[in-house]
């Protein structure tokens, strides 16, 4: 399967969808471990994929997205953003209203 295929499979296979640096329960980045925080603070139930563990996603991903960084997160199929984006819809309310909506 063409890894650009696999992504797409994965970012549309579940309501939410991390990448990050190391897993859910021990990131291996600060802001990979800050994402995960803010999507525990909203109770959100999501798909975590490690990139270190994967170097066609790790080199591939960015491509995929547009989007250079990782962490990554998905909601419904679509880039939220990396950890500055996440924390500043965090801090304003809405991740949990976005989290909520798509796990409603």
């Amino acid at each position: 399967m063409d890894i650009l295929e696999k992504i797409k499979q994965q970012v549309e296979g579940a309501p939410i969808v991390l990448y990050i640096k190391g897993t859910a329960q021990f990131p291996m980045c600060g802001f990979s471990a800050r994402v995960v925080q803010a999507l525990n603070a909203v109770d959100a139930k999501f798909d975590a994929y490690n990139v270190l563990e994967d170097p066609e996603v790790f080199q591939n991903l960015p491509r995929y997205a547009n989007w250079p960084t990782f962490p990554q997160l998905y909601i419904k199929g679509e880039l939220i953003g990396g950890c500055d984006i996440t924390l500043e819809l965090f801090q304003q309310g809405e991740l949990e209203k976005m989290v909520k909506a798509a796990l409603a």
